[in-house]
């Protein structure tokens, strides 16, 4: 606890912008489904044939996986807020739907019949009657989707839209159980907190409670669904606004989902907004590569950082060269002529990938080089990073260059598979020439005697129409380049990593100490 208490004490004013940015994401999205639920059972529940189409596509919405939805709607309404409240809004509506249509059709026949027989219509029964009674049921859909958008929502930092889950993400990359807490334990917070409000507001309401008349409180009702429809069209047009009047005057950067790239997503943020006027929005820790590249070709970022065996491996479909200029020049054609991206200079250090395993393994087996692995890989467990087992040149092209085939593996995310490997669940592992945690776990990196892997160069890529509107772009970005070497990028991440600094502390100081920045 003493490890979270410091966390906690030197980064507040982060974990509060990040709380802040949940419950506004948070909210909206169960105010969003809310609106649109709550009518939608009240549609069904007046027409049973529909019951079970629309009951049963929130079934199956539900079932699909949170990430699975999510990596579905980037491609269409790109990354940031949009996608995330998207997603929050189709998991809520099951519980608000639901619950209106049993709580609507449950309703004893004889009171109905009371208020068919008093003359009521149709619609009058269903305001005065069947909402006042039905609200306690409509609520409890309410409340069970307010408190499941708290935790999907930690999702959103996987496509840029901020939130808790930004620390927990970080913190799971990093290894850093403080940054994982810091995330999780204000989200557990706020779920119960948001609970307690929506369990006051429905004893608030409750027709029982305040003993209203039927009349009375199906007014309220509907008053309640008007005002969330208006606050939500209110939030929505001045969101618009804002965001139309902003977008030509900031520089958008992203970055992908590790310690590395949160660096470099936070030097380049630093060295424009000291070298310009321009206003930077960073939009780090976005995922994998085609989340981060499918971010650039959208516009919703302007830049990020690259490696170049990446561009010509997994995103131009190449086979690998071990030519790291012939690799430079193809990717940068190939990148300007298909998807308006230009290449600037590179940063200076190759973070290709490197096969891991503790030192114990190695002694045990005798391994220098991956040659020496694969003699002995079908006693071995590998653990790779999710991206690694499905890229060519990783594990499938790994495999048959040298012939190998592992007793098992288990693919896991980020910095967890440093974690399985050290707690022995895994014996192999893929590395970045630049990981802080190779040194942290004192790993072996055997040699790739074969040259199999790719140079995988570090450099900034940007929009050609954003190099256009900012031509200063190119000579800031570009006294970057050679001044990062393989040496001080594993410095700049064994900080991070090992000796839990923030990468926008790193970043700046590196600048600072390059002479780069005042």
């Amino acid at each position: 606890m003493g490890d979270l208490w410091n966390y906690a004490s030197n980064n507040y004013n982060q974990i509060l912008e990040l709380l802040g940015q949940h419950v506004y994401l948070s909210v909206l999205a169960v105010l969003i489904a809310t609106v649109i639920g709550v009518p939608l059972g009240i549609w069904i529940s007046r027409e049973p044939k529909l019951s079970k189409p629309i009951i049963g596509t929130t079934n199956v919405i539900q079932a699909i996986p949170s990430l699975a939805l999510l990596g579905f709607l980037i491609p269409f309404i790109g990354i940031g807020s949009t996608p995330a409240i998207v997603m929050v809004v189709l998991y809520s509506l099951l519980p608000i739907v639901k619950n209106t249509y049993i709580g609507l059709t449950n309703i004893d026949r004889d009171i109905l019949e009371a208020a068919k027989g008093i003359g009521l219509t149709k619609s009058q029964t269903m305001r005065k009657v069947q909402l006042p009674l039905a609200f306690p049921m409509i609520m409890a859909g309410i409340r069970i989707s307010a408190v499941t958008a708290v935790g999907l929502m930690t999702i959103a930092a996987f496509v840029g839209a901020g939130g808790l889950g930004y620390l927990v993400f970080s913190g799971v990359q990093t290894v850093d159980n403080a940054m994982i807490l810091a995330g999780a334990i204000p989200a557990c917070i706020l779920a119960l907190l948001i609970d307690f409000v929506v369990g006051k507001l429905e004893n608030s309401l409750s027709y029982a409670n305040k003993q209203h008349s039927a009349s009375k409180t199906g007014k309220t009702t509907k008053k309640l669904i008007i005002s969330f429809a208006s606050i939500i069209l209110v939030i929505a047009g001045a969101f618009s606004i804002y965001s139309k009047a902003q977008a030509d005057e900031k520089i958008t950067i992203g970055s992908k989902n590790f310690s590395e790239q949160l660096i470099l997503g936070n030097i380049l943020a630093e060295l424009i907004e000291n070298k310009t006027d321009l206003t930077v929005e960073r939009k780090l820790n976005l995922g994998g590569t085609q989340v981060a590249f499918s971010a650039i070709k959208s516009s919703d970022i302007d830049m990020y950082v690259e490696y170049t065996g990446t561009g010509l491996v997994n995103l131009l479909n190449q086979a690998p060269q071990n030519n790291p200029d012939q690799v430079y020049d193809y990717v940068k054609e190939e990148f300007h002529q298909k998807y308006g991206i230009e290449l600037l200079k590179p940063l200076g250090f190759n973070n290709t990938y490197a096969i891991a395993v503790r030192q114990d393994t190695a002694e045990t087996f005798g391994l220098e080089a991956i040659s020496d692995l694969a003699n002995v890989s079908s006693e071995l467990i590998m653990g790779p990073t999710i991206e690694f087992s499905n890229r060519e040149d990783g594990l499938a092209g790994l495999n048959t260059t040298y012939n190998m085939e592992f007793k098992d593996v288990k693919p896991v995310d980020g910095g967890l598979r440093y974690t399985a490997l050290d707690n022995h669940k895994s014996d192999v592992i893929d590395a970045f020439s630049t990981d802080g945690l190779i040194e942290e776990f004192q790993l072996k990196v055997l040699e790739d005697d074969q040259n199999f892997f790719p140079p995988y160069y570090a450099v900034p890529i940007i929009k050609e129409e954003t190099l256009n509107e900012h031509p200063e772009l190119e000579g800031v970005l570009n006294s970057l380049a050679g001044k990062i070497t393989d040496e001080k990028m594993r410095e700049l991440n064994y900080k991070v990593d090992s000796l839990k600094q923030s990468p926008a502390k790193v970043a700046k100081e590196f600048l600072q100490k390059e002479g780069l920045i005042d």
